[in-house]
């Protein structure tokens, strides 16, 4: 099995061998790794890259976990297939106190932006916000770069599977608020779905889950996975959550 990372040295290190390997993947992923294989880019978003090369480059790690946790007498107990997200701060200029996957720009260190950068950034970035060990994840596939219109971020979605679950928490209160997973049943249980309207006036999908509002960007690319992958349960689009003036 391909890992993503060596276990050694800080963060930046650890994440150079960043690769991409599909070997070893539990089953019920198989619907996800076929539909990054096929989806195009407008499948996903209506806003791309620009066709001049404009936009800052970044990543976000989609992280999915098998749900289960060591408890006590060492047995393990979850809640099923889940994905990793965070609250980012409320001090922030971007996107403040919106739940999103981990992810930033790419530094320089991480390497070219049309090769294997992504895949260090969106490592090196989950580790830095939620003090994830990249040793225990294996990178298995990158979505089409997609566009961010109101930061300007041109963003690559690294997929991966979280082979080796750690501890994950907030590392700096200035940039994360909270670290939590989300169960992929909850993310297609119809209850917690519906329809967010910006005051500008876009619409979108979004999910009621953890306590928190996730909408945007990130309920975007949630939404895609959840239907391309077949997980997808109707629910009533109608059901709609004004967004405040400030989102």
């Amino acid at each position: 099995m391909t890992r993503a990372s060596d276990t050694q040295g800080p963060a930046r290190d650890r994440t150079r061998g960043a690769l991409l390997s599909k070997e070893g993947l539990p089953g019920w992923l198989d619907p996800v790794v076929r539909a990054v294989e096929t989806v195009r880019p407008t499948q996903l978003s209506r806003f791309l890259p620009p066709a001049d090369g404009a936009g800052r480059q970044s990543a976000v790690l989609i992280l999915f976990g098998d749900g289960t946790r060591a408890g006590e007498g060492g047995e393990e107990a979850g809640r099923g297939p889940e994905l990793l997200l965070m609250e980012r701060a409320g001090s922030l200029r971007s996107h403040p106190g919106q739940p999103a996957f981990p992810g930033g720009a790419l530094d320089p260190e991480d390497g070219d932006p049309r090769g294997d950068g992504p895949l260090r950034a969106a490592l090196r970035e989950a580790e830095e916000e939620t003090g994830l060990d990249p040793a225990g994840v294996q990178l298995f596939g990158v979505l089409p770069k997609l566009y961010i219109p109101v930061s300007g971020f041109v963003v690559s979605p690294v997929l991966a599977w979280w082979r080796e679950p750690t501890p994950v928490g907030v590392v700096d209160p200035a940039e994360t608020a909270r670290v939590f997973t989300v169960p992929v049943a909850d993310l297609t249980d119809p209850a917690n779905r519906v329809t967010t309207i910006h005051p500008s006036g876009h619409r979108g999908p979004a999910f009621l889950v953890e306590s928190a509002l996730v909408w945007g960007f990130t309920a975007g690319i949630i939404d895609r996975l959840l239907h391309f992958a077949g997980w997808e349960r109707p629910w009533d689009r109608e059901k709609q959550v004004p967004l405040d003036w400030r989102a």
